[in-house]
């Protein structure tokens, strides 16, 4: 079973910059299409960006593009979301997710893939001065 791991969130000042990492634990991640997620509290959870198996297909939220970049390393079984330019309304536990859909990026990213095959614990990203 795909388990999911993420890392690198933190505390971070506005404008700065933070890269959060998603790994599989005891499997690889090709040719999953993993997708970031975040949720506020007494807020539903949103699509952030998402990835297709191969690298080749991407898509992000209106409210991150331009900011975020989206990647994975698949000699690291990783995926990567940098995000830069930071606010305080990026605040938020952020989680990685897995599926093998043929739906595509953005219908994961929009939630239309219920259930995923795999969800990460979270991490947290407090942008804040």
């Amino acid at each position: 079973q795909l388990q999911l791991v993420e890392s690198g969130g933190g505390l971070v000042q506005p404008g700065g910059s933070l890269r959060l990492s998603c790994e599989a634990s005891k499997s690889y991640l090709y040719p999953y299409a993993i997708g970031w997620f975040r949720q506020v509290p007494g807020k539903e959870r949103e699509g952030v960006s998402c990835i297709s198996g191969s690298g080749g297909s991407t898509h992000y939220a209106d409210f991150v593009k331009g900011r975020f970049t989206i990647f994975r390393d698949h000699a690291k079984n990783t995926v990567y979301l940098q995000m830069n330019s930071l606010k305080p309304e990026d605040t938020a536990v952020y989680y990685c997710a897995a599926d093998r859909s043929i739906l595509g990026v953005r219908a994961m990213c929009d939630g239309d893939i219920n259930p995923m095959d795999a969800w990460g614990q979270g991490t947290l990203v407090t942008v804040s001065s």
